[in-house]
């Protein structure tokens, strides 16, 4: 009868074990339990819709909806202005984007045309999701929200965000200054970046479709830093711990969390949805805009557009 080797055996059972550390470590901390070195400031919260029937499936697509607010300190009454619809693809391992300015025009269960940041006024992140998922012809499941201090709390303790600056930015309303190329940008930066739109002849158009080069970027920087599943576990672990979930567990979470980092940026669609002017400031959405959601909607995927 063979003997076990001592040594083999620890260095076997020392990934499982490590790996039924974090879980415990992300389960306490979704729990509440306050964990030494765990920060209790809230990024954003994740929100698991009332119609919500989905299950996360390797072959079915699902749609996420990320909502930047307006929403400084404490505020509790905010409006829902960047506005990016994701749907992924599992089964062919792409995503789109849909940027959606937050001026469009929208039904708004219960309150009538407005424009659909207001429904995040009227109901939170469920009737924005509501209102923009009947407009689209798609369930959404999830919601992801953030407010300016969330925002800029994660990019700050992620150590920052790398991205590709394409032309002089200068506004000092949002207070972007930036030159053209490559840099890191801290939280606040980052946040100038995702809010300046006074320069650009076409406004919140631009600023939409910047705000979604923003998310591929994070994107890629969590794939680069978070390889196997060790590291997946400490990103999603940071993660858990500064998140707020309504009605979503740790197996959403994670399923999520697994799902976001298997598609590469590069298979991913970045599209600002068609609108024109319309009633007073409100913008209008164009005869167009019919066909690329029911061509979105089926696979999360843009085929035709």
């Amino acid at each position: 009868m063979s003997r076990r080797h001592p040594v083999r055996t620890v260095l076997v059972g020392l990934p499982l074990v490590v790996m039924l550390t974090f879980a415990t470590l992300i389960s306490l901390w979704l729990a509440g339990v306050q964990v030494p070195g765990a920060s209790a400031a809230r990024w954003f919260t994740l929100t698991k819709t009332a119609n919500a029937d989905y299950t996360p499936s390797p072959t079915s697509p699902v749609f996420i909806l990320i909502i930047g607010n307006d929403g400084r300190g404490n505020e509790q009454v905010t409006r829902g202005d960047a506005i990016h619809l994701i749907g992924v693809n599992p089964a062919l391992h792409q995503a789109t984007i849909l940027d959606i300015p937050r001026d469009t025009g929208m039904n708004i269960p219960g309150h009538g045309i407005d424009k659909v940041n207001a429904s995040h006024t009227f109901g939170g992140p469920r009737l924005q999701a509501d209102t923009i998922g009947a407009t689209v012809g798609v369930q959404i499941p999830y919601v992801i929200d953030t407010g300016f201090d969330g925002f800029t709390g994660m990019i700050d303790d992620l150590g920052g965000l790398t991205v590709n600056v394409p032309i002089p930015m200068k506004d000092a309303f949002s207070g972007a200054d930036f030159q053209p190329g490559p840099q890191k940008l801290d939280g606040h930066q980052a946040l100038a970046y995702a809010r300046n739109r006074h320069q650009f002849p076409t406004g919140d158009l631009n600023r939409s479709e910047n705000q979604g080069y923003l998310i591929l970027q994070a994107l890629a920087q969590f794939r680069a830093e978070n390889t196997g599943p060790i590291k997946t576990l400490t990103l999603l672990a940071d993660l858990g711990r500064h998140t707020q979930l309504e009605g979503i567990g740790l197996k959403d979470l994670y399923a999520l969390g697994r799902l976001g980092l298997s598609i590469d940026p590069a298979a991913v669609r970045n599209v600002v949805i068609p609108v024109g002017s319309g009633t007073g400031t409100r913008l209008a959405l164009t005869p167009a805009a019919a066909g690329l959601f029911k061509d979105f909607a089926d696979d999360g995927v843009l085929e035709t557009h």
